[in-house]
């Protein structure tokens, strides 16, 4: 067994954990690897500050998770010890399955969601522990009869959103995002079987919605975060066209292999018996790799966009209200093709036109519950949201470069 740590969380202070085998847990290289993949992919290309990692978010989520864990056993909440011990290991690894720049590039490496890469890990895990993961497992996949602690893991108020809203805003600088984490927590508690806010703490939960809200357009879809990311998303992708072509690339070997496999046609057992640990090698060094080892390719595109990246010569992105017209894209095409001196299909494949929506609660989703003075249990759109738009927002965005290098 691990010996017990104290860990220094500028977010938090000092925070240790009460069960050894979260230590274990983080010993392993599938978890330390996490500190290899920044937290906001290239956010920090806007906030300089943004460079924490998804081991630092998993920290600061497990201590949130104790934190709720003590106050529901302070009011008579009957959660047992190998329950607390699941529910820990849960959010320790909810976030596992993350690859090289977190979300910038989910589904361009390896196409599964990071949810259900987390969950293959965590089997993975099991067998390694010999079955003491199995909990976790069901807490994590809801199939617990106690729902309030798949709740305390995911839900529209658990706690990886509000470890993710304080450290994101600690990192940036953005004091929208600030919450009252601790008020929320304390006003936590359950009514029949669910995770329920206690009525007193109704105002904490709307800042909590508003400042998500905020959060989203001002950092996670900033627009130039934005621009940054669909290079990098350009860049891999035109990396494969070489692969596929048999052109020289240079790259690691398992990224490579990675890049190369048709997951549309591969099935699970598969990818968790030959590549979930190919997939677990490679982290933002091997990206950043690729990037630095291609700057002077023989093919412009991927030299372009390495060069561009890497110096932050990022392509100017227009938001727009409604889907960009034909007459609009092929405006900024000519504008690619006559300022680099550059053929019509090399300008078309320069031009990044799509889409990104946002919508800060749904209640088409479980919801968010107000536990009542007289012990009804609402919905928070029963209870109040008139603040709040809720609507779902989806903004169209084009990026074009805007001039040659020198």
């Amino acid at each position: 067994m691990a010996k017990k740590k104290i860990f220094n969380d500028p977010v938090y202070g000092l925070v240790s954990f009460k069960y050894e085998i979260l230590y274990d847990i983080i010993d392993h290289r599938y978890f330390q690897r996490l500190r290899r993949i920044t937290q906001l992919g290239l956010t920090h290309y806007v906030y300089p500050g943004a460079l924490h990692t998804r081991f630092h978010h998993a920290i600061g989520a497990l201590h949130l998770m104790t934190m709720a864990l003590q106050v529901l056993s302070e009011k008579g909440i009957e959660i047992s010890e190998e329950e607390e011990q699941g529910v820990c290991l849960a959010i320790l690894l909810h976030d596992v399955g993350h690859g090289p720049y977190s979300h910038a590039l989910e589904h361009h490496i390896i196409n599964v969601h990071h949810e259900d890469l987390s969950l293959w890990f965590m089997e993975k895990l099991n067998d390694e522990f010999d079955g003491k993961l199995s909990l976790a497992i069901e807490i994590f996949k809801d199939n617990y009869h106690k729902k309030f602690l798949h709740e305390l893991v995911s839900s529209q108020l658990d706690m990886d959103r509000m470890d993710y809203l304080i450290r994101d805003s600690y990192y940036t600088g953005v004091a929208e995002g600030v919450i009252g984490y601790d008020r929320i927590i304390k006003m936590l508690n359950v009514a029949n079987g669910h995770l329920v806010v206690e009525e007193k703490g109704v105002y904490s939960i709307e800042k909590f919605l508003v400042a998500r809200r905020l959060m989203y357009w001002q950092v996670y879809l900033h627009k130039t975060v934005l621009s940054a990311e669909q290079m990098l998303i350009k860049l891999l992708r035109r990396v494969k066209k070489l692969l596929l072509e048999n052109v020289k690339v240079f790259l690691p070997d398992n990224v490579k292999e990675l890049l190369l496999v048709d997951f549309e046609s591969v099935d699970k057992e598969l990818i968790i018996n030959r590549y979930l640990d190919l997939y677990a090698q490679i982290d933002d060094v091997d990206i950043l790799y690729l990037i630095k080892q291609n700057i002077d390719s023989e093919d412009y595109l991927l030299s372009y966009m390495c060069k561009s990246l890497l110096e932050r010569k990022l392509f100017k992105i227009y938001l727009h209200s409604e889907k960009p017209s034909q007459e609009l894209v092929s405006k900024y095409i000519d504008l690619t093709e006559n300022g680099l001196k550059i053929n019509t299909l090399t300008a078309k494949n320069l031009i990044l036109v799509g889409q990104e929506s946002n919508q800060t609660y749904n209640t088409n989703k479980d919801e968010i519950r107000i536990l009542q003075k007289n012990g009804n249990v609402l919905s928070l759109s029963e209870h109040s949201l008139e603040f709040l738009k809720l609507d779902e927002v989806t903004k169209y965005f084009i990026c074009f470069p805007l001039k040659p290098f020198s």
